[in-house]
């Protein structure tokens, strides 16, 4: 410790030291404290002239001979030596008090390598590997490229811990985006696996980090220039009057036809759908589609059911009634009514909800918030200046479309509307979201995508906010679902397409890297 203190101070420090508790003791004399007066050496005559008119010491000094200077010097050390830890540091605070600047400076020099550690060199020297990767994990990409250059042992945490691996890993379970392209370009394979012979080395997953960051570029810029792959898929038949209503997942496609027909994929699921067209009947059938036995049939509606919504054991219809019926589902033949919501003076012809509100939107120009646990009603979200086609309802945020042919975007919290936006030329029939862009359809028969992040800033202009319009359609959109790879649409023409933003063609050719999904169509 005393080392320390004294080589750090310096030579012009204890010439400092001598000057001030022994030339000077006459007229500014020490603290009255015993360690202090312990610490000088009193009989010492001063040895050094300086200006004392302007702050800290100045103007010349003379060294004192190299013996006193040494003597002097051992004997602060020694007792320096016998105080305690609070004792040197108050002596040491009160030394550095009386330097001037420039020596704060050297006394920071030399205390700064002193207070730093390589802490991920020393962990793995103590036999804790773990903890040196456990920190480095949570650095970002660029962050992880700048601590594999500080050092080699540095690297070899990175590199044994498989740090780029474990990258890969969080931005896959997070990411949407990221889960999409591992399962397209097919390295979730070598991801969420145990260190086997079987994984590639680290730098495998080094070189492909930029490689997926390349190819969300490329999607984003394909989103916004509108470049795509397009397949068509024939829904005509003898009576057929367009595609009413579709949904697909991984494996499937399934869509409704004005023709009172369903075509699906041969897949196992539980579908519910209404008896006398896509728009007629007023009743619910669940049908186990495997092998078309009817699981069971919900009478409540006195017309025809609009449209619903079942997630987590609850079903929330709604109908040409005018009510919205919400039931408990705890399984396909177990479903029971548990309440009636009325208020709406028209028509309600959507509805979505989550485990906090019910939102419904109806041909009365208006939509109306309901509690999910309690049924009872919230508020009423009013601007529409026609009825209400659509709606998807997303955290805070609901997104609307009508036949005043605009969209709005509302604060389900408050009721604001945040923004209108406009653009297609007749009522806007379907609208989806996600956290980047809203996609609509209208029966324009055009598809519009906006950019969500532009349209929630009141300060972005409103012609920035449509990013594209596709026009293949030659009637009206009635339904559309997209994610971050592709578009899919039906329309009154008879079609479902796909808009496919990933395996965009070059020169006429698929790019290849992913593997188009293809969708086979049977009529049951």
């Amino acid at each position: 410790m005393s080392d320390y203190i004294f080589r750090l101070i310096g030579q012009s420090m204890c010439e400092r030291v001598h000057k001030q508790f022994c030339g000077e003791r006459e007229k500014r004399r020490p603290t009255s404290s015993a360690w202090c007066d312990k610490a000088i050496d009193c009989s010492t005559k001063p040895s050094t002239t300086f200006d004392l008119s302007n702050g800290p010491v100045v103007g010349s000094r003379k060294r004192p001979s190299e013996g006193n200077y040494e003597k002097e010097k051992e004997h602060c050390i020694a007792l320096f030596d016998q105080w305690s830890e609070a004792e040197q540091v108050e002596f040491v605070e009160r030394l550095i008090s009386r330097m001037c600047h420039y020596q704060h400076g050297h006394i920071n020099s030399y205390l700064k390598p002193m207070l730093q550690r390589d802490f991920i060199t020393a962990l793995p020297a103590q036999g804790l590997d773990h903890i040196a990767e456990n920190i480095l994990s949570f650095l970002d990409a660029r962050s992880l490229c700048a601590a594999e250059l500080v050092c080699k042992e540095w690297q070899r945490v990175i590199s044994e811990g498989m740090l780029w691996k474990k990258l890969i890993e969080r931005m896959v379970r997070t990411d949407p985006l990221w889960k999409g392209l591992s399962e397209r370009h097919q390295w979730e394979k070598y991801l969420f696996k145990n260190r086997t012979s079987e994984i590639p080395p680290n730098s495998y997953y080094h070189s492909l980090y930029p490689k997926i960051i390349q190819d969300i570029e490329t999607i984003e810029a394909n989103w916004r220039c509108g470049r795509h792959n397009l397949q068509r898929i024939q829904c005509r038949s003898e009576n057929s009057k367009g595609v009413y209503c579709l949904q697909y997942d991984d494996d499937k496609i399934i869509s409704g036809l004005r023709d009172n027909s369903i075509k699906v994929s041969q897949h196992y699921f539980f579908l519910l759908l209404h008896t006398s067209g896509v728009l007629a009947g007023n009743s619910l059938t669940g049908i186990f589609v495997t092998t078309g036995e009817v699981l069971n049939t919900l009478i409540h509606h006195n017309e025809a059911v609009l449209h619903l919504r079942f997630a987590n054991g609850l079903m929330v219809t709604c109908s040409k009634d005018r009510s919205i019926a919400v039931w408990d589902m705890a399984s396909p033949t177990d479903i029971s009514l548990r309440r009636v919501l009325v208020g709406h003076r028209a028509a309600v012809n959507v509805v979505d909800f989550d485990d906090k509100y019910i939102v419904s939107a109806s041909g009365d120009r208006t939509i109306k918030v309901w509690s999910t646990s309690t049924c009872e009603f919230v508020r009423t979200l009013n601007g529409h200046k026609r009825g209400i086609a659509c709606l998807q309802y997303r955290d805070r945020l609901v997104v609307s479309g009508s036949s005043d042919n605009t969209i709005r975007l509302w604060d389900i919290e408050c009721g604001a509307c945040l923004r209108v936006l406009e653009g297609h030329e007749e009522l806007v029939r379907c609208i989806r979201f996600d956290n980047k862009r809203i996609v609509s359809g209208a029966y324009d028969g055009k598809i519009k995508v906006w950019d969500l992040q532009a349209a929630l800033d009141p300060r972005a202009p409103a012609s920035t906010l449509c990013l594209r319009t596709l026009v293949e359609h030659s009637g009206r959109v009635f339904r559309l679902q997209f994610d971050e790879f592709q578009i899919i649409s039906s329309s009154h023409d008879d079609t479902i397409l796909i808009w496919d933003f990933l395996n965009v063609s070059t020169n006429g050719q698929s790019e290849g890297r992913s593997p188009s999904r293809t969708y086979t169509y049977i009529s049951r």
